[in-house]
C-alpha cells in the first residue's frame, strides 16, 4: 500500500515536512504541499515560493497543491511549477472554509456543475504536467457525487483523492464509505482514499471494507501521531523522547527562519491542537502552553509536559 502526507493549511509546511521526514518517514509515496492560492498575478508570495523550492525538498517527493477557481490562471502555475522540477500538481476541490467557498475556489467549485466542467476544461487544456484532484463528494449532498464522478471522468486526471465527506460536514459526522465505494468502482483514474484513519485498528476496519485500496492519504491522524505510520507498517509505537526531539527540531527550525516569539509561538500552538492527544490527562498542560507569551514560558511549559504527563504511545486523534 502507498501512504501518502495530506495539506493541512499553516501547519505541514516544508518545516514540519522536512522534520518529519528525518524523524518518522517510514514510507510516505508523497507528501502534498498546504495550497498554493491561484490569482492572477502568478506566483508572488515569498511564503508559497519557499514553500515549494525544491532545495526545501529534497529526499521527498513533493506534490504542489493548488487552489483556484479559474482554470486559465491555474495554466501558469503548471508550467512555473514544470520548471521548477514537479511532474504532479494537484487541484484543491474540497477545502470547506468560507472563505474559500464563497469565492467558487475548493469545495465551492463543486455547487456549480457548468463552472467546474469550464474550470477543469481550462486546467486540462494545456497542462504540461500530470494533474491530480484532491475532492469531497459534494456541497451537501452525498447524492452529488455520482454526477461529479461522471465530470472527473472526462478528463486526464492522475488521481483521484476522496475524502468522503460534503462540504457542510466540514470535518465532523463520520466518512460516507458508500460514496467512496461509488468512486472505487466508477472511477476512471486510479484512486486514494482519505479520512479519519487516526489509529492502526482505523487502517485495519478500512482495509478490510476495501482490501483492494492500494493507496491512503493520513492527514490528522499522522499530526496527532507521527509515529503512525509506523506503526502501521512495522508496529513500532512512538516514543515519548523520539516525539520530543521531534518538537525540539520543529520549534528550533521556525525559531531560525521567523522573527519575535509571538509568530513562532503561533505555528507550535497550531501543532499542539493535534500532539495533545500523544499525551493522557493533558488539559492542564496543554492550557499553559497556549497562555505562553515568550519563548521561556513556552519552553517550560512543553517541559513540563513532557516531564510530568503520562505518554500514550498508540496515540489517537480524537474527532468531533
Amino acid at each position: 500500500m502507498k501512504f501518502y502526507f495530506a495539506p493541512l493549511e499553516g501547519i505541514t509546511g516544508y518545516i514540519y515536512r522536512n522534520a518529519f521526514h528525518d524523524f518518522f518517514d517510514s514510507g510516505i509515496d508523497k507528501y502534498f504541499t498546504p495550497f498554493i492560492a491561484v490569482n492572477q498575478n502568478g506566483m508572488t508570495k515569498s511564503r508559497e515560493i519557499e514553500d515549494i523550492n525544491p532545495e526545501h525538498n529534497k529526499g521527498m517527493r513533493t506534490v504542489p497543491q493548488l487552489l483556484g477557481g479559474r482554470g486559465g490562471e491555474i495554466t501558469h502555475y503548471l508550467y512555473r511549477l514544470r520548471e521548477m522540477g514537479y511532474e504532479e500538481v494537484n487541484l484543491n476541490l474540497g477545502c470547506p472554509y468560507q472563505t474559500v467557498v464563497s469565492k467558487k475556489k475548493g469545495a465551492g467549485l463543486l455547487a456549480d456543475i457548468d463552472l467546474l466542467k469550464e474550470f477543469l476544461d481550462a486546467v486540462f487544456l494545456d497542462a504540461p504536467v500530470a494533474v491530480s484532484i484532491k475532492t469531497r463528494i459534494g456541497m451537501e449532498r452525498p447524492e452529488e457525487f455520482e454526477e461529479l464522478l461522471e465530470i472527473y471522468n472526462q478528463y486526464p486526471v492522475e488521481e483521484l483523492i476522496v475524502h468522503p465527506r460534503v462540504r457542510e460536514d466540514f470535518y465532523h459526522n463520520h466518512p460516507n464509505m458508500d460514496a467512496f465505494a461509488l468512486a472505487l468502482a466508477g472511477s476512471r483514474a486510479p484512486v486514494c482514499y482519505n479520512g479519519d484513519i487516526f489509529t492502526v485498528k482505523d487502517l485495519e476496519a478500512f482495509t478490510m471494507r476495501f482490501p483492494k485500496v492500494d493507496k491512503v492519504m493520513l492527514g490528522r491522524g499522522l499530526l496527532a501521531n507521527p509515529g503512525l505510520l509506523s506503526a502501521i507498517i512495522s508496529g513500532k509505537k512512538t516514543q515519548k523522547g523520539e516525539l520530543k526531539k521531534f518538537h525540539d527540531r520543529i520549534y528550533a527550525d521556525y525559531m531560525r527562519i521567523m522573527s519575535g516569539d509571538k509568530n513562532v509561538l503561533f505555528k507550535m500552538k497550531e501543532l499542539w491542537n493535534y500532539m495533545q492527544f500523544m499525551f493522557a490527562d493533558s488539559e492542564k498542560y496543554i492550557k499553559k502552553i497556549r497562555k505562553a507569551k515568550t519563548a521561556a514560558e513556552y519552553e517550560s511549559a512543553v517541559n513540563v509536559l513532557f516531564s510530568q504527563c503520562q505518554f500514550k504511545a498508540d496515540g489517537g486523534f480524537e474527532a468531533d
